[in-house]
């Protein structure tokens, strides 16, 4: 059995274990409250930008696409994946479902694959694999629009030269603060069935719209900021998943660390029952000893 020193050594190195991890939890607490009211306050906004331009597309034809277009359709087999992760990991398992359904990618287009990594945790996941890194990108803790565009600008330069055929988003959608669902959002090209991928907590009918000047002048400005809105909008999203599970995981690791302090308190105590138990039978023995 350890003896009493050791478990003291074990209960403080716990303890202070256990300080870490609260504190970790508060800090992403507080962060996770402003994440997840950026989220709410834009998924709405994100949404209707996906429909207004999916209805858009069905009214195009052929003739009325340019050649850069965001939502022509190229031959070009090659896909980029847009991967969004957090910097840091102890956020439970939210960095390996994310590169589960990245890994998936990656093996079902094989070598005609590139990716972005947004976030550290991805890039070492493209490496890792042997995957195309394109470029890597890193987004502060309270992101702006404006944080977001290099990432926005590289994806529709990269389209419009036709060095990609298809862009897909990859990260955690925040659904609650327990449940954070990675999930591969098709970004380009603009398809018109994305008004049925959508559902929304108040219908749209966006046959009820009147564009003018007209629907391929309209969408011609407004696919750029289609593309810059939902990028932007899927970090926002992996942020609030990451101060979520962050914040789940370091409370569950500060519980199961009060829970070892206080089994190791109970061994500690034996120990010293133990120990007290021994000596008063070696004052007892000596006693009996000397009375011979």
């Amino acid at each position: 059995m350890p003896s009493l020193k050791d478990i003291r050594d074990r209960i403080r190195s716990v303890g202070n274990t256990a300080k870490i991890t609260g504190a970790m939890q508060l800090i992403a607490a507080s962060k996770m409250q402003r994440a997840q009211e950026l989220v709410r306050d834009g998924r709405p906004y994100a949404d209707r930008m996906a429909i207004v331009v999916g209805h858009l597309a069905q009214q195009l034809s052929d003739s009325d696409i340019s050649p850069d277009a965001l939502f022509r359709s190229n031959s070009e087999p090659r896909k980029l994946l847009v991967l969004v992760t957090p910097d840091r990991g102890l956020a439970g398992a939210l960095v390996s479902n994310i590169t589960r359904v990245a890994g998936n990618e990656l093996r079902s287009g094989g070598q005609d694959v590139e990716t972005i990594a947004v976030g550290r945790k991805g890039e070492r996941f493209v490496a890792r694999s042997g995957g195309q890194l394109h470029a890597s990108f890193s987004v502060p803790d309270r992101p702006s629009l404006a944080d977001t565009f290099p990432i926005s600008s590289m994806i529709i330069d990269r389209y419009r030269k036709g060095e990609v055929g298809e862009v897909k988003l990859i990260y955690a959608q925040f659904v609650n603060t327990t449940v954070q669902r990675p999930v591969a959002r098709h970004l380009l090209p603009v398809k018109p069935d994305l008004v049925d991928e959508i559902d929304l907590a108040v219908p749209m009918n966006p046959s009820d719209y009147i564009y003018e000047p007209s629907a391929p002048e309209v969408i011609s400005a407004l696919a750029p900021r289609y593309v810059e809105t939902l990028v932007f909008h899927a970090v926002l999203e992996a942020q609030a998943s990451e101060h979520s599970a962050r914040m789940v995981a370091m409370q569950a690791a500060t519980d199961n660390a009060n829970e070892l302090i206080e089994e190791l308190t109970l061994d500690l105590n034996k120990a010293r029952q133990e120990s007290i138990t021994g000596e008063l039978l070696d004052i007892v023995g000596g006693v009996a000893a000397v009375e011979k």
